[in-house]
């Protein structure tokens, strides 16, 4: 049981890291873009429902475990 939490916490990590890096690229990107602040402002959006989703995942799968 050990590894699939260090697994699930590694997972956690990266994909929050990830999508941290997404979101400071579509940023910078949105500074410099001025035609295409549209699209990088929905790319940013998506990164946002993206880790959110993400976190419920992570909360859901803790209550499964735990539960049984």
């Amino acid at each position: 049981m050990q590894t699939i939490n260090d697994i699930s916490a590694l997972l956690i990590n990266v994909i929050r890291a990830g999508l941290g890096f997404r979101v400071i690229y579509c940023c910078i990107q949105l500074m410099m873009a001025d035609e295409e602040q549209g699209m990088y402002k929905r790319r940013i959006k998506n990164s946002i429902i993206a880790v959110v989703v993400n976190e419920l995942v992570w909360v859901i799968k803790d209550l499964v475990i735990s539960y049984f």
